[in-house]
This record gives C-alpha cells, sequence and structure tokens, in this order.
C-alpha cells in the first residue's frame, strides 16, 4: 500500500486511486503571462496540482488564478525558503531540463545532499525529488530508496530528453516516453511512497505510466508549447480523462457455476 501521509488531501486521495495529474509551468519559467496561463488550464483541466518555478511572485499569481496545491521547484534552499514564505504547498527538486540544455548534470551525491539539506530547513513540508535520468537504471533505484529514508514523499522521473524518436505520431510518443517509463517501472517497485511519471509524458503514454506502477504524472510541453489556453485547457483534460479510463474498478466477485 501507498504512503502517501505529509501531502495535502486532494493528492492522497489522487495518488491513492492513481490518477494523480501534475501540470509543469517549467523550473526556468518566470514569465508571469505564460504561468498564469499555464496554471488557469491546469485549474480548468481538473488538474490535481501544478508546478511552478519557486519565486514568490509566481506563487502569490498562482493562488490568485487556482486553489489547486502549488508545488514550487528549484536546485537552492533559498528559494524555495522563500517560495514556502509565500505560501507554496508543496516542494520538487528537480525538473532538471533546462540544466540538461546547458551541460549540467546531477550526481547521485548531489541530489542527496541537496535533500538533506531541504529536509534540515522545511521538515513539514511535502517534498517531491526527480531521479536524474543520467544516472543507471540501478542507480536510480539506489537513490530513490535512499530519498525514501531522507523523507522525500512522492519521487519523480524522467526521460524524455534522452530519447530519440525514429517515428511520428503514436509511435514516436510512445518511443520519447519509453526512458521515463523504465524508470517508473523499476523505481515502483522499490520504494513504498507514490511515483510520478514525468517527461515526454502525453494523453497517449499517460495510461502505460500507470501501468508501469507509477501513481500520476507529470506533463509541462505537452500543455507548455500550446498556443493558446483554449487548446492548454484541452490538452489538460484529454490527460486527466486518459488517467480516468485507467482508474481501477472493483469487478465483481466471479462465483463458481455448477453445470
Amino acid at each position: 500500500m501507498l504512503k502517501v501521509h505529509g501531502l495535502p488531501a486532494p493528492l492522497r486521495e489522487a495518488f491513492t486511486e492513481r490518477r494523480a495529474l501534475k501540470i509543469i509551468a517549467g523550473l526556468n519559467n518566470f514569465d508571469g503571462a505564460s504561468v498564469k496561463q499555464i496554471v488557469q488550464a491546469a485549474h480548468q483541466g481538473g488538474a490535481t496540482f501544478v508546478d511552478i518555478a519557486a519565486d514568490r511572485g509566481l506563487v502569490q499569481l498562482a493562488k490568485e488564478h487556482t486553489n489547486l496545491p502549488i508545488c514550487v521547484s528549484a536546485v537552492e534552499l533559498n528559494q524555495f525558503l522563500e517560495a514556502v514564505e509565500a505560501g507554496a504547498d508543496l516542494l520538487e527538486i528537480g525538473n532538471y531540463d533546462c540544466f540538461y540544455r546547458v551541460g549540467k548534470q546531477f550526481s547521485l551525491l548531489q541530489v542527496l545532499e541537496l535533500t538533506r539539506s531541504v529536509r534540515q530547513r522545511l521538515p513539514h513540508i511535502p517534498l517531491s525529488v526527480t531521479v536524474p535520468h543520467t544516472l543507471d537504471l540501478s542507480e536510480q533505484v539506489k537513490l530513490a530508496e535512499e530519498l525514501v529514508n531522507l523523507g522525500a514523499n512522492i519521487i519523480q522521473t524522467e526521460g524524455g530528453t534522452s530519447a530519440s524518436p525514429a517515428h511520428s505520431g503514436v509511435l514516436g510518443l510512445m518511443e520519447k516516453a519509453v526512458p521515463t517509463l523504465a524508470a517508473a517501472y523499476e523505481i515502483s517497485r522499490a520504494v513504498n511512497i507514490p511515483v510520478l511519471c514525468s517527461s515526454g509524458i502525453t494523453d497517449v503514454t499517460a495510461p502505460l505510466a500507470i501501468t508501469c506502477g507509477a501513481a500520476g504524472v507529470g506533463v509541462c510541453s505537452a500543455i507548455r508549447w500550446l498556443q493558446n489556453g483554449v487548446a492548454m485547457v484541452a490538452a489538460v483534460r484529454a490527460l486527466k480523462e486518459a488517467l480516468e479510463k485507467n482508474h481501477p474498478r472493483v469487478e465483481a466477485p466471479i462465483t463458481e457455476l455448477s453445470i
């Protein structure tokens, strides 16, 4: 059974039912207009929570436009402290994609040290930590287990930037999701806290993430780079519907028939 203690009530329910949907604005997205549009789309589309850059002003902006739990992303303790003061509900060490683009990677020890520092200063705030896809799968599992011991509430997987789809269409979407799906499969079998499958996930592959053991998905690019708010809301709703179709149902017990 998943341990969902310490999480806001909407997240506890969604993770327990394996249908959590996090919409991510981007760790390096400090454009207020963009963040506002993404937050509003997440709210109107029925997401479980939103993830924005750990910035005091953005937290205040988000809270003006949604009552969804606000998760903030950063890789620096001071940014988390300011965001929590502004009212952030959860923390995310991760969403590293913007760093990979400039050649920066995070080692197992770096992630552990940052997690330890955040937990010491902010022991009671729900904490999600992304396991870098640049680590071998065995190292990803090892890191996830150690993060649980340090008090992480959620483990997030990634891998979209390491995928090189060879096809377009649905096949390409599946190829794009393979690294994060593989991480979700391995890590979910090693930890007893929710695993959020993120990076390269769309409404096509969200159900696959749940099948692989994830309790929810995190989505950024499939929402952030759409042209307008209407399209964003539609995409969020499609993701929500994809997860709800995968919602486990209690089947009627099979009774033996005498012939």
